[in-house]
């Protein structure tokens, strides 16, 4: 699983996300301002299969700009999952994985938020920045 929220967090193996699952992000900005930076939250949820547990994985995630550009996020984070005691034989583990930073997106536009384990095939997560201009603040 991957998301896009206001906020993302994990507490005692659980993911907690506030505003989450949208997909454009407008932006109010006053005429001939530069655009803010942005609050974003990230949510992963990383799949590892019984064979898989007990040994680290590297999670990479990153933002693309609908020029293939990844300058905005490159996270890399090392996961591991455990084996508890009980667990029937076969059984897939989750790990949660959430993150939060402020990010200055330079233009409107479309831009794709991924997430890989190891080798494998990327999620993404499309999303658009919208700028919507307001009047200037006169004061």
């Amino acid at each position: 699983m991957l998301t896009l929220a206001n906020h993302a967090e994990v507490q005692n193996g659980l993911m907690y996300l506030s505003g989450a699952e949208w997909d454009t992000l407008t932006r109010n900005i006053p005429r001939g301002a530069d655009p803010p930076p942005q609050h974003l939250g990230i949510g992963v949820s990383v799949v590892v299969g019984w064979t898989e547990t007990n040994e680290r994985h590297l999670l990479h995630l990153w933002i693309e700009d609908e020029d293939g550009q990844t300058g905005l996020l490159n996270v890399n984070a090392e996961v591991e999952v455990g084996r508890p005691p009980g667990m029937v034989h076969g059984t897939e583990s989750r790990a949660p994985f959430a993150i939060n930073g402020i990010i200055a997106f330079p233009k409107p536009g479309r831009y794709v938020v991924c997430a890989q384990v190891g080798s494998d095939a990327p999620l993404k997560y499309p999303f658009r920045v919208v700028d919507h201009p307001t009047p200037e603040q006169s004061g």
